[in-house]
């Protein structure tokens, strides 16, 4: 399921950001607890936490990391789970490829798709 537009909205004004957000996806730390959304932008990646109470509300920046920073690979099993930064973050299983996909597009260019219609 995708990020509903005004999260996507509220994270680029949080952030600042005028240029195009690659990829977006809601983590929260391992076992519960803080709500974090990650944003990907074509030069960094941006941790936003929203605290424990909401999940859609941008409250502190936790970190910010150049694009060239692997996100994942994602541990599947009892739940889906990463480490990023030196904290573990769980997400729901919807977004384990878009977290793939984010790193693919950094690390492993040749496995994306070719785009069918480059000139748009």
């Amino acid at each position: 399921m995708p990020v509903p537009r005004p999260l996507r909205e509220r994270c680029r004004e949080f952030l600042g950001i005028d240029g195009e957000i690659r990829y977006i996806f809601p983590a929260m730390t391992y076992g519960g607890g803080a709500g974090f959304i990650f944003v990907v932008t074509g030069d960094q990646v941006s941790v936003i936490s929203t605290g424990s109470l909401s999940r859609s509300t941008p409250k502190s920046i936790w970190g910010s990391y150049p694009r060239g920073t692997r996100i994942g690979p994602v541990e599947t099993g009892v739940g889906a789970s990463f480490e990023f930064a030196g904290a573990v973050f769980e997400l729901d299983d919807e977004y384990v490829p878009v977290v793939n996909a984010a790193d693919a597009e950094v690390f492993a260019r040749d496995s994306l798709p070719r785009d069918p219609l480059p000139d748009l």
